[in-house]
């Protein structure tokens, strides 16, 4: 088998990879039309036909396909443009077009009656992941208020919190709490028409109903349901045709006090090119914040995906690993299975020698709590000129007091170690530990000039 025929079989893997992580409209969309040009120089050039697409991909889209490519190569990604427009070309601009046309007022349309055997599932519905409920949601101080938001509105559809807005980074779990949703309604009241689909989907669906000349059964099915649930909503802003349509569909759901939810990685404020008329109707209902998790949480989460996985990693590995990864929960779980495959590829029980080993590829290059506390320790005595080894000793002169306390205080702030954690670094148990802390804390409110310190402190170990 020839290279191309090689790449081409991890090609259809990363394709299905990303339907997945997306969705297969999404992937359909933007790369099914991509070929394989050439692999050179450890580099795959795809080629596409539209200019549109292409620069579209090169745009947003390339980083995605070069990290889900760098789970099976060590290469790099690249995209031409052959200069041959597909047949749906002027289609996907009217959408996706960075300075549209405005849109027609639009015009009303008939309802139109679905028969009886026609599937609410055929394309312009997402089903949802059964496998996410309340019961499995872990909750903590960075969640715990939009996890109450969404257990009301699944109690309650319509009646106190319309719309509800969840945002937050990407992969803390708001995905998880609108399917928790759907699954709570669905059980108290099968018969309830929910539709749940992602920001990006629906505006390809759209797209696909306006190549099709079916826009009015596109219209009915999306404002006729008892529960509308959008996954990532930021998707639709800049594009006006798409948020045309949207408001519509958002006022005629409203009006009939049918539920309203949705997910954007920020609030509708700082949705940059969201059209005015939409961001005051998204905060209409209530906004609800997720957070990243704290260290407790993390570990608890890393705890929960072992168990579920039903692999063995030690409690030792578990607390390194969530002392390290701080990101979000799809980067504990990618976490989980790299450690598990690698144990299994190199034949290897999970132990903390291969947590280290593996901790480069874990972080994605970004640098461990050990290395991040090096960095403090030099920090403080090029400031104090008070060692490690004097940090961690038992004099209390007013210099090395001053430096322990903050290192202990940048230490707690910028890695979230515990105060056990911490006590283990410095040679002090932790209530010493928590009292160094609070000592600065009563500093920085006494005098402003603290506080200033420790932002300079933070840019020469943090490099902002």
């Amino acid at each position: 088998m020839s290279y191309i025929d090689e790449i081409s079989e991890i090609w259809k893997i990363v394709f299905d990879n990303i339907a997945k992580q997306k969705t297969y409209s999404f992937a359909k969309l933007w790369f099914e039309d991509l070929k394989i040009h050439s692999y050179e120089n450890n580099t795959i050039t795809f080629s596409s036909d539209s200019e549109f697409k292409y620069n579209k991909i090169k745009e947003n889209h390339l980083g995605l396909l070069k990290q889900e490519f760098s789970d099976y190569l060590p290469c790099d990604i690249d995209i031409i443009y052959t200069g041959t427009p597909t047949p749906n070309e002027e289609f996907i601009r009217r959408i996706y077009a960075d300075d549209p046309v405005p849109a027609k007022k639009p015009v009303e349309v008939p309802q139109v009656t679905l028969q009886k055997e026609e599937s609410v599932d055929d394309g312009f519905y997402q089903i949802h992941n059964p496998d996410y409920t309340f019961d499995n949601f872990i909750v903590g101080n960075s969640n715990k208020f939009a996890h109450a938001a969404c257990t009301a509105v699944a109690q309650k559809p319509a009646e106190e919190y319309n719309p509800l807005f969840i945002y937050g980074p990407s992969g803390l779990g708001k995905t998880h709490l609108i399917c928790a949703i759907v699954n709570e309604i669905k059980k108290k009241k099968p018969s309830t028409k929910v539709i749940y689909i992602n920001g990006e989907d629906f505006t390809n669906q759209l797209i696909e109903s306006i190549a099709k000349n079916d826009t009015i059964r596109f219209h009915n099915k999306f404002r006729s349901c008892d529960v509308l649930l959008i996954d990532d909503i930021q998707f639709i802003a800049g594009k006006v045709s798409t948020q045309e349509e949207f408001f519509h569909t958002f006022n005629t759901l409203h009006h009939e006090q049918k539920q309203i939810i949705l997910t954007s990685d920020r609030p509708p404020k700082d949705i940059a090119t969201l059209e005015e008329r939409l961001r005051t109707r998204f905060e209409w209902g209530l906004l609800a914040d997720i957070q990243p998790p704290d260290l407790e949480l993390r570990l608890a989460i890393f705890k929960k995906k072992v168990e579920q996985a039903k692999i063995n990693i030690p409690d030792d590995v578990l607390l390194f690993l969530a002392e390290n990864l701080r990101s979000n929960i799809r980067q504990i779980e990618g976490a989980i299975k790299k450690l598990s495959a690698k144990s299994l590829i190199m034949e290897q029980v999970i132990d903390m020698d291969l947590a280290k080993k593996c901790l480069n590829e874990l972080l994605g290059g970004a640098e461990p709590v050990s290395t991040t506390v090096d960095k403090i320790f030099a920090a403080i005595y090029n400031k104090y000129n008070v060692s490690k080894e004097e940090i961690k000793g038992k004099k209390r002169v007013k210099n090395i007091t001053s430096a322990r306390q903050m290192a202990i205080y940048l230490i707690r702030e910028i890695t979230e170690l515990s105060f056990p954690n911490i006590g283990e670094i410095v040679d002090k148990d932790h209530t010493s530990v928590m009292y160094s802390y609070d000592q600065v804390i009563k500093k920085i409110a006494q005098n402003p000039l603290i506080e200033l310190e420790i932002r300079e402190f933070e840019k020469e170990i943090l490099g902002k």
